[in-house]
């Protein structure tokens, strides 16, 4: 059996990273999160951190970090699938995203969201959010593909250092305030 699996082509596997995003988009519906924005419109952008729009728009501000999860999921492949085939290893990254955006859009983790200085009015992603989110972490697997290591390394921490200069958080931010809240942290979040 494995063999065989091992001998899937690319479609095989894209075809499979398709399947987990339409199981994802219909997960999401089924535990309440809407198709889009309630506001009635949809677009491509969503800079007001605190606004009800955010997580609910194509991109905002938390897009970059859906990259930086492509980027650290192919260093992931890289170590301990680097014999199989691209197209399964981005598989399986999609696989670990999709999961990733169905934990973070479960209820008790909106709850403890809603604990940060940033999110506390935060009701979760719309599907059309939550896929794309998806489809960015995809993006930087390709990307981390390409590019050699120190240019994926400078990437990232330019696109943590600008997005903690333009709405104090991040993705080492957003992870640290989840896991164990600092005061000076949401103090500084919440500051002038």
């Amino acid at each position: 059996m494995a063999r065989r699996v091992k001998g899937r082509g690319a479609g095989f596997w894209l075809a499979v990273a398709l399947l987990m995003v339409a199981v994802q988009a219909a997960v999401l519906h089924a535990m309440g999160q809407p198709a889009v924005c309630a506001c009635g419109h949809v677009r491509l952008w969503q800079g007001d951190v605190i606004g009800p729009e955010n997580s609910q728009q194509i991109t905002d501000w938390y897009t970059p970090s859906h990259v930086i999860h492509g980027f650290l999921l192919y260093a992931l492949a890289q170590l301990v699938l680097r014999r199989r085939p691209l197209a399964a290893r981005l598989a399986l990254a999609v696989a670990i995203e999709v999961a990733w955006e169905l934990i973070e859009n479960s209820p008790p983790v909106i709850a403890r969201y809603r604990q940060q200085a940033l999110a506390q009015g935060y009701v979760g992603d719309s599907i059309l959010n939550s896929v794309v989110d998806t489809v960015a972490m995809a993006a930087g697997f390709l990307l981390a593909r390409l590019v050699p290591v120190g240019a994926t390394v400078g990437l990232a921490i330019a696109m943590e250092v600008a997005v903690a200069w333009a709405i104090r958080d991040n993705l080492t931010l957003n992870v640290v305030q989840f896991i164990h809240p600092i005061e000076a942290v949401s103090r500084w979040q919440t500051g002038p």
